[in-house]
């Protein structure tokens, strides 16, 4: 009697033994999944938001009184500006890092510093437009920050700085972006630039919508209503009515077309 109840509680110590090794093994696969890269992150927020589409579509939108379009020719990412003065239309053209300006299709002579200025310009526009697809350029450094709560949601936080060799002007700028944890979609996003007195803007996308595939959103602008702090804050800050409304940034007319 005695040896069939040890034979009994060995299986069964076996069998305990088994069945927590395997809750053991399949709470660390668990727990694998739920550990996720700022690379990941990134991927997968450009794929859900069909940021590659802009690799084969034609780009066009109005922002304020200027159009701008976006396109691939010869594998090379060109953005253009064109503004209509009464009888005069000007083209500003950025192909790579170089700058052309047209005067009713005629080319016009800038002085390099204006250039810049211009060009700078166009950029910016066209950047926050086809977010979140620019942050695998090569000049981008991507950390990830952990989570962070905004208005009662829970995002992947994280942080952006750019390379001097080809960050463009502003490559000392440091940027913020907040991924909603489910849909991978960029709700939130914040920068300082040290330009013109320099500052912060924080921003909060609204009115998303998908042309041929591609998500377009337009942004409520917001600054720190007493002074700068620490731009890691400012969506704490945000959350605590620190901010003060700057301007909405609009699109329209927005066109998408396939080559």
């Amino acid at each position: 009697m005695l040896d069939f109840t040890n034979k009994y509680k060995n299986q069964l110590m076996k069998r305990l033994l088994v069945a927590l090794t395997l809750v053991f093994a399949i709470g660390c696969k668990q727990e694998s999944k739920k550990t996720i890269t700022v690379q990941e992150i990134v991927d997968q927020s450009i794929s859900d938001s069909g940021g590659k589409g802009f690799n084969n579509h034609k780009v066009s939108f109005d922002f304020r009184d200027k159009h701008y379009v976006s396109e691939n020719i010869d594998g090379q990412r060109v953005f253009k500006r064109i503004s209509d003065l009464d009888s005069t239309t000007i083209t500003d053209v950025k192909r790579g890092d170089d700058f052309e300006r047209y005067i009713n299709d005629s080319l016009t002579m800038v002085p390099d510093t204006m250039a810049v200025k211009y060009a700078n310009s166009i950029n910016s526009v066209h950047y926050f437009v086809r977010l979140p697809y620019g942050l695998n350029d090569g000049a981008v450094n991507k950390k990830f920050l952990g989570k962070e709560t905004i208005a009662g949601k829970e995002y992947y936080k994280v942080k952006v700085t750019f390379d001097q060799q080809g960050g463009g002007d502003d490559f000392d700028d440091t940027y913020l972006y907040w991924f909603d944890v489910e849909s991978f979609k960029p709700d939130y996003l914040a920068y300082d630039f040290h330009v013109n007195g320099g500052g912060q803007r924080f921003r909060k996308a609204y009115n998303e919508r998908y042309v041929n595939g591609i998500r377009f959103v337009d942004y409520e602008n917001y600054k720190p209503k007493e002074g700068d702090s620490d731009i890691l804050e400012i969506g704490q800050l945000y959350d605590k009515d620190g901010l003060e409304l700057l301007s909405k940034i609009e699109l329209e007319n927005i066109a998408v077309e396939k080559y």
